[in-house]
């Protein structure tokens, strides 16, 4: 069974409470279980972290045995040549989520360190945008079988 690492950056922790006009009534918990179901649903196990800390991001990117990684990087996404280097280093199917859609927003979150070594980017879906992401990459993953 292929292992996902679902994960979700600064401030993601806060869903539900934090700006429920941009980005839903969703919680991290709501969208863990989307996830978890998710991914049961195309024969995946998904594994779902957070952290407000780059370097705890790091590590889970480069810990063995992930098939696939779905990421929403937060304001790591427009910032951060680190976390995208890592992505880069482990070379697998990597698909960025975003809630919102970052190309409406503030000028300085339409630029994504993440995006140039993602195979897919997902915006403006709200919580359903990480279904989407792992119903595509267990079609990603099975081309790749």
């Amino acid at each position: 069974m292929s292992r996902v690492l679902v994960l979700n950056g600064p401030n993601l922790n806060l869903l539900g409470r934090r700006e429920p006009h941009l980005y839903g009534g969703a919680t991290l918990a709501d969208v863990e279980a989307l996830c978890y179901d998710t991914a049961a649903a195309h024969g995946l196990t998904a594994d779902c972290r957070q952290s407000n800390h780059e370097g705890v991001l790091i590590d889970a990117i480069h810990e063995p045995g992930w098939s696939a990684i779905v990421i929403n990087a937060g304001g790591y996404t427009h910032t951060s040549v680190a976390l995208r280097d890592a992505l880069a280093a482990v070379a697998l199917p990597t698909i960025e989520v975003h809630l919102t859609n970052i190309h409406r927003r503030e000028s300085y979150r339409h630029r994504s360190y993440v995006s140039e070594v993602a195979d897919v980017v997902i915006c403006g879906a709200g919580a359903q945008g990480y279904a989407l992401a792992l119903t595509h990459l267990s079609h990603l993953l099975e081309r790749k079988d």
